[in-house]
């Protein structure tokens, strides 16, 4: 199969994503946050786990790597592991964001920050709903509480009519 046998050509009017990647990395009972730096263009100042886009040469998995090491300094974390996929709808209605959901563990503390944010270690009991992204009081609960063998979640993100983040989650 050729690149031409893929279908882009025909695909450009149907849905489309933007892969994603968001990591939670676990030391003892805290969880890794990155506060936004006060000059994000989206959400400055709140608490996220660590993670971005996924870029055009490198796998889903690289890109968490990826991202831990840019984001907080971490060169290696334990138990990386998929714990969900969540289909973000956005205004676009042909593009959304496609969100792969990681959790690790680290060996360490010892993180630095970088121009995306201050990475801290909280206890997620102590997590304060408007000190965060909307989603995380109901996501770090979720992953966190996943056992090795669980199979991973799916989820849909939607935004109602004001606005406010909607989420539904399944499992298989």
């Amino acid at each position: 199969m050729g690149v031409k046998d893929q279908g882009i050509d025909v695909s450009r009017r149907r849905y489309q994503v933007i892969p994603r990647v968001l990591i939670f990395i676990t030391h003892k009972d805290e969880v890794l946050l990155l506060k936004g730096a006060p000059t994000k263009r989206i959400w400055p100042n709140l608490y996220n786990g660590v993670g971005g886009h996924v870029e055009r040469d490198e796998s889903v998995l690289d890109a968490a790597r990826r991202e831990i090491a840019e984001e907080v300094g971490l060169e290696h974390v334990d138990n990386l592991r998929l714990r969900g996929i969540v289909n973000i709808a956005t205004d676009d209605i042909n593009t959304g964001i496609m969100m792969f959901v990681y959790t690790a563990s680290s060996p360490t503390r010892e993180v630095r920050g970088s121009h995306e944010g201050t990475p801290e270690w909280i206890n997620p009991a102590h997590l304060s709903a408007e000190d965060c992204v909307a989603d995380l009081p109901e996501l770090i609960p979720r992953v966190l509480a996943m056992k090795d063998d669980d199979p991973p979640f799916f989820a849909r993100y939607w935004y109602d009519e004001h606005d406010a983040l909607q989420m539904a989650f399944s499992t298989p």
